[in-house]
């Protein structure tokens, strides 16, 4: 094994002469490394019972475990670099297989209304709170999409944008995780104190905690019908990943051509693809089989991708950036928990 983390990896190896597809044997080491650390994660979450532990979360800290006690292999980089960068997109589109058009109308115009001003304006705000914490630009803008939208999923969409380094983006996973966390711990013991109808309630949690499964498991405490409606507000606030997407895709083209002649910047037309799918599974009654088929392959793949990011992961970079992130993290998680609640309350 050699370790050498900052070493780029490259997908040439094998010769013309030895395959018609020389690049396709380099890939399965890394492919198959990432595969069995998503599947000990599942086994993982399995055996603990709880529902709200994410596989993609244990995924980056054993890739990470791995990758900084005894370095990546070297035949596994190839296929370690397409797992983060295509698996992940892939695994993006397949997410949109798990939502569709009528859970906008189920949330209501007042719901969809408050869902997207919070997301908005915690994103905006999160921005110039990074600046004034000292907390790179790129760091700072994965941790804004990952409080405001979606938690970790959104951070590795969006960095397939923002391009910030895999300290930056398993760092910004750690936060909002971790946030999200606790958010899950003290949401249900609010409800009474706050004076929240079990609707209020739903709609306060899905529109303010980071990943599904936190949602879920602090709004189904307060009943069904709170959970029921956090789940289908959560799950609208998860279509705008695509929007936002497109729309810092655009942003990041703008700066390229106006800033230092870097030229175009990719737009993430995956993006589309994420699109297309919602639009699918709103107008084709797909097996109920095969829609759970999608979705524990969906689980499997993100966790695959958060593998590969883990041994990607050089935890001594992380050091000099401090504490300023997670303190970004928590401020940017209070402002929109008390942005949504305001809201909740003046026009519910």
């Amino acid at each position: 094994m050699a370790h050498d983390p900052a070493e780029p990896a490259s997908f040439s190896g094998a010769s013309d002469a030895e395959s018609p597809l020389p690049w396709l044997g380099t890939l399965i080491p890394g492919i198959l490394l990432c595969g069995l650390i998503a599947a000990a994660a599942l086994l993982m979450r399995q055996m603990s019972g709880l529902a709200a532990l994410s596989p993609m979360i244990v995924s980056i800290a054993l890739g990470a475990l791995l990758h900084n006690a005894l370095g990546t292999p070297v035949a596994a980089k190839p296929g370690v670099v397409f797992s983060l960068r295509w698996i992940l997109r892939f695994a993006i589109v397949l997410l949109g297989f798990q939502l569709t058009a009528q859970q906008v109308l189920d949330v209501g115009a007042t719901g969809l209304a408050i869902i997207v001003v919070s997301l908005i304006a915690c994103f905006l705000v999160t921005k110039p709170l990074g600046a004034a914490l000292g907390v790179d630009a790129k760091l700072t803008e994965l941790i804004a999409a990952g409080t405001s939208i979606c938690g970790a999923s959104a951070v590795i969409a969006t960095n397939t944008i923002t391009k910030a380094p895999e300290e930056d983006c398993a760092y910004a996973v750690a936060c909002v995780t971790l946030c999200g966390m606790v958010a899950m711990v003290l949401y249900p013991l609010l409800p009474a104190a706050l004076h929240l109808t079990p609707r209020d309630y739903g709609l306060w949690t899905g529109a303010s905690v980071h990943e599904v499964a936190q949602v879920v498991a602090a709004s189904y405490q307060a009943g069904r019908e709170a959970g029921d409606y956090a789940t289908i507000t959560k799950l609208t606030r998860v279509i705008m990943l695509a929007p936002m997407m497109m729309a810092l895709g655009a942003l990041a083209t703008r700066r390229a051509t106006e800033g230092e002649g870097q030229g175009r910047a990719p737009l993430p037309y995956f993006a589309l693809g994420f699109i297309a799918a919602i639009a699918a599974n709103s107008t084709v009654d797909i097996a109920p089989s095969l829609k759970d088929l999608i979705v524990a392959g969906t689980t499997f793949l993100l966790a695959l991708s958060l593998a590969a990011m883990g041994l990607s992961t050089d935890l001594r970079k992380l050091a000099p950036k401090g504490a300023r992130p997670l303190v970004l993290g928590a401020l940017s998680s209070l402002f929109i928990a008390v942005l949504s609640l305001l809201l909740v309350k003046l026009c519910v």
